[in-house]
């Protein structure tokens, strides 16, 4: 029997915090930078609520929660965080529970799955190919692929036209998801597991998943609201 046809042409993922769990190496690529300053680390879980705008941001958050946080820190010691990040870019980082099964649904549900991210592209290629996900997306867009990030929607925008545009849906996990979705005019999953700065109710999503085993349903339920 061939699955539903799922009424979006293209299903978009943010990546940190929503497809992926990246919260641990994430955290060791800052404390490296963090510690060749003598500054303390930050812990995990305080990490979780500073991911989402790249690496540069990442790191100007960790200085100014262990003191000075300049310009010029930021870009001395940004090269530290990336060289540790990139050489351990897969140590800690999984998938979230039933997230693959998510993605061959959607595909055999005929929609296309793409990536749009403020990780830098080549980055974010690296750690899928370390995944064995080369060939997963039909699109990646990274932080550093336009002269534009999240949450301008440009990213999005041509995250949909590379995977062969039509109608489109964005999944993620932050403001910055929800503000890029809301800015290009599609509808917004909002996962409740991902790296979040504030309540999953302030974020605005169309609809809210818990689980990548619920986000087929969602997506249909979805499309029905949307299109009436």
């Amino acid at each position: 029997m061939s699955a539903r046809p799922l009424p979006f042409d293209v299903v978009v993922f943010d990546l940190d915090g929503t497809l992926l769990d990246t919260a641990e190496d994430l955290a060791a690529a800052l404390n490296h930078a963090l510690t060749a300053l003598g500054r303390p680390a930050v812990p995990v879980e305080s990490v979780r609520g500073l991911i989402g705008h790249g690496g540069r941001a990442l790191l100007r958050k960790g200085l100014a929660a262990t003191g000075e946080a300049s310009d010029a820190l930021v870009e001395e010691h940004y090269p530290v965080l990336l060289d540790h990040y990139a050489r351990h870019i897969c140590d800690a980082t999984r998938p979230y529970p039933g997230l693959e099964e998510a993605l061959d649904a959607i595909a055999a549900a005929g929609a296309e799955v793409a990536v749009c991210t403020n990780k830098a592209e080549g980055l974010t290629r690296a750690l899928f190919d370390a995944l064995g996900w080369r060939n997963r997306f039909a699109a990646i867009v990274g932080g550093d692929t336009l002269p534009f990030r999240k949450p301008d929607p440009a990213p999005l925008r041509e995250a949909v036209a590379r995977a062969g545009g039509g109608r489109a849906v964005l999944v993620g996990d932050s403001i910055t998801d929800a503000d890029t979705a809301r800015a290009a005019g599609v509808p917004f999953v909002a996962v409740s597991f991902g790296f979040r700065d504030r309540p999953l109710d302030a974020l605005g999503a169309d609809v809210a998943i818990d689980r990548y085993d619920d986000l087929m349903n969602a997506l249909y339920a979805l499309a029905e609201e949307v299109g009436r």
